[in-house]
């Protein structure tokens, strides 16, 4: 969540293709599974070049020519960053990646891996590390990053696992990453430029992934008042990963990748007070639309239970198709066979199913131009091979390079 997004003009900018008779006068309703279709674009955004005078009223940030980007879930194929915010207890988090996966097809999609997982309740993190804002505080900038205490909003001197049961109040955070450490700070590295002295990470990248969650949202018990910004406004949504490296609320949009449109999708949102109980799917991207704040946001809600737990998640297939839903039947186990995900998506009714689909963007990137070829350390093929040759590199290049 970048700043505030208000409730509206994103929803006509959304196609509707299977609308019940259920709808109300304002033409939104619930629904248990939202779906986009046809994401992905080419288009470029600009990463940060430089960061300057960080800890002063000089702090400056300048950003590099464009990076351009293309392809099936493009940029949301990309690392990205994990967010929550409150009102919200976190039980279970799972990644998983897939060499193939379509939501419409069992017989030419592949199987699931999980390559990131933790469950609160037995305090097991495999492949997570849990940051939050609670650092040295910058005047565009922001504060810095800092690993999360256990109750996810204080500063641990080490990587630690947010404590079971612990409940993050209105507008309190913390984040995801995965657990292998960036290479030092630069242009020309694989994270890019970055804020120092700062715990960095990679992301959870790959075009075709699957992030799905346990977790509660109770009721704010607080009072409302206006030192607020997101009074009982829970939320978990996804980040391209330099963002927070670099700046997640800055003063000067030029401290982050976010305003040229490096990506965000909201995946839970409780957008305002009246809204409170209904969660909306946003993409914050250019992908058909000018104005990045309001996004690509569908046009239906997946209802907030604010006295139990939910399970549920987010898929982003090989085809373009991305799949947010609601389910008690969302599993977090090693493997997860394609035929049983796509068992649950296909459990929804007509009726308790929305699609959208994103405008088509006709460009290409020129051969001269630089392009976003993060190198994809997470899509695994057909074995765990590659993803540990990797872990050794980058540990033997942190320990005798830099």
């Amino acid at each position: 969540m970048f700043f505030k997004k208000s409730l509206g003009l994103g929803l006509a900018l959304c196609q509707l293709i299977g609308k019940s008779s259920g709808t109300g006068s304002d033409g939104v309703q619930a629904y248990e599974k939202v779906q986009f279709s046809n994401v992905g674009f080419a288009g470029t955004y600009t990463p940060v070049k430089s960061l300057k005078n960080v800890d002063s009223s000089k702090c400056s940030c300048e950003v590099s020519g464009d990076v351009w980007f293309s392809g099936t879930n493009a940029p949301m194929s990309s690392g990205v960053s994990v967010h929550f915010r409150g009102p919200l207890k976190l039980h279970q988090f799972a990644y998983y990646t897939s060499s193939n996966f379509d939501v419409t097809s069992n017989s030419t999609s592949e199987s699931w891996s999980r390559l990131a997982y933790y469950d609160a309740s037995s305090q097991v993190g495999e492949n997570v590390t849990f940051l939050t804002a609670a650092g040295d505080d910058s005047p565009c900038l922001g504060k810095a990053l800092t690993y999360a205490a256990s109750n996810g909003t204080g500063s641990a001197s080490s990587s630690t696992l947010i404590a079971s049961d612990t409940l993050l109040k209105s507008d309190e955070e913390f984040m995801i990453y995965s657990n292998i450490s960036c290479p030092s700070s630069s242009t020309k590295k694989g994270c890019g430029v970055y804020r120092k002295g700062i715990p960095a990470f990679y992301g959870f990248d790959g075009e075709t992934k699957m992030f799905v969650f346990e977790f509660e949202t109770p009721t704010e018990t607080q009072s409302n008042s206006s030192s607020f910004s997101y009074y009982d406004l829970p939320a978990i949504w996804l980040l391209n990963e330099q963002i927070a490296r670099t700046s997640q609320y800055p003063t000067n949009s030029n401290c982050s990748c976010w305003a040229s449109g490096c990506g965000e999708f909201d995946i839970f949102e409780a957008m305002n007070g009246t809204e409170k109980n209904n969660f909306y799917s946003t993409f914050h991207t250019f992908q058909g639309i000018e104005y990045l704040g309001t996004g690509i946001q569908a046009d239906g809600y997946i209802p907030r239970s604010t006295s139990g737990t939910m399970k549920g998640g987010v898929v982003f297939d090989s085809s373009g198709n991305t799949v947010v839903f609601m389910s008690n039947n969302t599993a977090f186990d090693l493997s997860i066979d394609a035929g049983t995900l796509n068992g649950i998506l296909s459990d929804f009714n007509s009726s308790a199913s929305y699609q959208t689909k994103l405008a088509t963007i006709s460009a290409t990137a020129p051969s001269t131009t630089s392009k976003s070829n993060a190198l994809s350390i997470f899509e695994r093929g057909h074995g765990l091979l590659r993803y540990y040759v990797f872990i050794a590199v980058t540990t033997f290049t942190q320990v005798f390079l830099f």
